[in-house]
Parts: C-alpha cells; sequence; structure tokens
C-alpha cells in the first residue's frame, strides 16, 4: 500500500509513493541493500528516534515530526554508515537526498499522510 505525504502548509505533495516501515523485518532493512529510489518514494518510520545508514548505497535526506506532525528537524544529505537521533520524535521519513530541498519543505511545516490512489 502506498501513502501520500503532503506539505499541508503549502498544500504541495511531498512523495506521491511512500511506504509505511511497519512490521519488524521493514523497520529493521529500510532502504539497506536497494540501489536507489526514486524522488517520488519514501519510508516512513513511527516512534523511530534515531536512523542508521549502515549498508546503504546512498545518501539520504531524513525528516523529523513531532505528535503534532510538524517537522522539528530535517537533515539532508546522510551519507552511507552514518546515525542520526533527534528527540521527541512521532514519524520520520526517509527519502532521496537532495529531494526535500527540491520540495522545499522546512522545520515548521506540518505534513499529512494519507493513502494515496495508484
Amino acid at each position: 500500500m502506498y501513502f501520500k505525504i503532503i506539505n499541508q502548509d503549502t498544500n504541495t505533495v511531498l512523495f506521491s509513493r511512500a511506504r509505511k516501515a511497519n512490521t519488524f523485518f521493514k523497520r529493521l532493512f529500510g532502504l539497506m541493500f536497494k540501489k536507489n529510489i526514486s524522488e517520488q518514494e519514501a519510508l516512513v518510520f513511527y516512534n523511530a528516534p534515531s536512523i542508521h545508514t549502515f549498508f546503504m548505497r546512498f545518501a539520504i535526506d531524513i525528516i523529523f515530526l513531532d505528535n503534532d506532525m510538524r517537522i522539528i528537524r530535517i537533515c539532508e544529505g546522510l551519507k552511507p554508515f552514518r546515525v542520526v537521533f533527534c528527540k521527541g520524535v512521532f514519524c520520520t521519513i526517509e527519502c532521496l537526498s537532495g529531494t526535500v530541498s527540491v520540495n522545499k519543505a522546512k522545520e515548521g511545516n506540518v505534513i499529512k499522510i494519507e493513502k494515496a490512489n495508484l
């Protein structure tokens, strides 16, 4: 199942093909071992205040959201074999490096995740 991630402040779709990492193995592997993802793809984690890029083949951007789905931190261009942590996180979004700046997402923006009609 795919989801759309929408920036409610700008009323723009950030990602049209997001998936939720909602099982043990999806959370464990995330984007590891993938060769690449498209600019429209993202992976959503709930209750994941830390993200690692071990065994990844490409850099990613990370968006950390609080309980109100407000962006509290953005990490751009996180290279493979790194770890990043953010306090007070409810939801975390991983996407292709460079996508956050292209979509003009900023700290303080409110994000909405809804089912995509593909």
